[in-house]
């Protein structure tokens, strides 16, 4: 059985980036995952789209993407009315956070990675 849908922005095909290990993750615990990023590829057999897809029943967000480069993604993240937006480390933006709050989207600022091996995600 899938779970909940994950949209993992900022994808990298490098091995040792954490938006990769996190689409490895997501799919070994039997997430439904889809990723955006800047190069194609795939992880996982899992494809990286360089375009930002009107993706339905997206359920989390999971940022790997500084501050300075969120605003481009901000009216995408909201169209999508995902349930939450997860801020990995490094990625925290209390700006957004208002737009989430005001759009009735909850987010949380943990990291992906460690909400999987603890069975919390």
């Amino acid at each position: 059985m899938k779970q909940k849908k994950t949209l993992v922005i900022g994808a990298s095909l490098k091995p040792h980036r954490y938006s990769h290990l996190a689409v490895q993750r997501l799919v070994n615990h039997q997430f439904e995952v889809v990723a955006f990023g800047l190069k194609s590829g795939k992880i996982e057999g899992v494809k990286i789209d360089t375009k930002l897809l009107p993706y339905k029943n997206v359920h989390t967000v999971t940022l790997y993407v500084n501050v300075d480069n969120q605003k481009m993604y901000y009216d995408y993240i909201v169209s999508l009315k995902p349930e939450r937006v997860i801020f990995n480390p490094g990625t925290e933006n209390p700006e957004f956070y208002k737009i989430l709050e005001e759009n009735d989207i909850f987010y949380e600022v943990a990291c992906s990675l460690v909400l999987l091996s603890t069975n919390q995600y």
